[in-house]
């Protein structure tokens, strides 16, 4: 079975009329290279000149990325691009020479960890951040399954569910022993894996490096810089408090969610529904769920989501702006989701112009003025 992502491929198609070059930008197995192969379906073959950097033979084939490269028509795909960050410069020059050549280029890491790639190739490249399916893509009767299983194509896709566990299982390993060492960090596998699992207890809370950090024997400095990596490879979010001007103590810390829920479920190793429902954080993994499919729905970049909690007194779990007014997000793991204290502060504290909650039943209404209810 093969999804289409008509709206990527559509964003592909347009943003080439204009810019040269696109990066797609997601973690490993997300559906990046499927994505590509389904943009060149109305290309002729001629015009396509597909790179895969795991393949020692194309990864040699660009050790002289300037004579490979620089008569190539059509379509130029590299794939995991972050393997030769050095590429960069070598494209800015070959898309100001090439103007008819276009360039797609496939990462598993953030454009800070392709060397401010975004710098070098400044006002020639555009970025596509795409994740695994969504409730759009996989179907709203499918949001139990995609919850559980997480979005990555072959986890969402397995054929059962012990098969589709055992691919997540295979996936952590495969990150954590060889893509994350490939982009250059030295950091033991097994010390990163016990980093992990001490953030899925994290999942839906502030992170607090010095604790983590005492409890995997490294300094909060060291702790910050293993998070950053995750968030950076597009395994973690990062949602940093809203800091709004008040005499109340606002939290300051960011909140941590697994992106890919399936992922966690693995880490915590909880096979299937059953031991999900019957699990402590059952309610932080459909909240960390509920806000990525959100975001994902509205397209907010990472930098235009926060949270917003004063200690010991109101929170609301997510806020972000739309045409100039500020909205909020809560999330319910209830079937009878009910009005707030801390939804109303935030209302009036922040001049919030809605609060949607978001709950799993199937019907959407208004609970109070600026407050509704809605299915995920």
């Amino acid at each position: 079975m093969e999804i289409i992502r008509k709206k990527e491929l559509s964003f592909i198609k347009n943003r080439f009329k204009s810019i040269p070059i696109i990066g797609i930008l997601g973690p490993r197995q997300c559906g990046k290279t499927t994505l590509a192969k389904q943009f060149c379906t109305k290309i002729p073959k001629k015009e396509i000149h597909f790179f895969d950097l795991e393949n020692p033979n194309d990864f040699s084939a660009l050790s002289n990325p300037m004579a490979a490269l620089e008569d190539m028509p059509g379509y130029v795909i590299i794939d995991e691009i972050q393997r030769m960050p050095d590429l960069f410069p070598i494209l800015r020059v070959l898309a100001d020479q090439n103007k008819k050549t276009r360039y797609l280029l496939l990462g598993s890491a953030s454009p800070d960890l392709l060397k401010n790639s975004s710098e070098t190739l400044a006002g020639r490249i555009s970025y596509l951040q795409i994740s695994g399916f969504d409730i759009e893509y996989a179907g709203p009767d499918q949001s139990q399954k995609l919850w559980i299983r997480g979005g990555f194509p072959r986890s969402f896709l397995a054929k059962s569910e012990s098969e589709s566990f055992q691919w997540r299982q295979d996936f952590i390993s495969t990150f954590l022993e060889r893509d994350i060492p490939a982009l250059g960090f030295n950091i033991p596998p097994q010390t990163l894996r016990r980093f992990w699992m001490m953030l899925a207890h994290y999942h839906g809370q502030t992170f607090n490096a010095s604790e983590l950090g005492k409890n995997l024997g490294v300094s909060d400095h060291t702790a910050k810089k293993y998070l950053d990596i995750l968030t950076q490879t597009y395994v973690i979010r990062q949602l940093y408090p809203w800091i709004n001007n008040t005499k109340k103590r606002v939290v300051k810390t960011p909140k941590i969610y697994f992106r890919d829920t399936g992922l966690l479920h693995a880490i915590l190793q909880l096979k299937n529904k059953h031991d999900v429902l019957g699990h402590p954080k059952l309610g932080a993994s459909w909240e960390g769920f509920a806000l990525e499919q959100f975001i994902l729905k509205k397209g907010l970049r990472p930098e235009e989501v926060f949270f917003w909690s004063i200690h010991s007194s109101a929170e609301i779990d997510l806020v972000y702006f739309e045409n100039g007014q500020m909205h909020g997000v809560e999330v319910k793991y209830s079937d009878t989701p009910k009005i707030t204290s801390s939804m109303k502060t935030a209302i009036t504290d922040l001049g919030l112009k809605s609060v949607t909650i978001l709950y799993p039943g199937k019907k959407s209404f208004k609970l109070a003025p600026k407050i509704f209810a809605s299915p995920i």
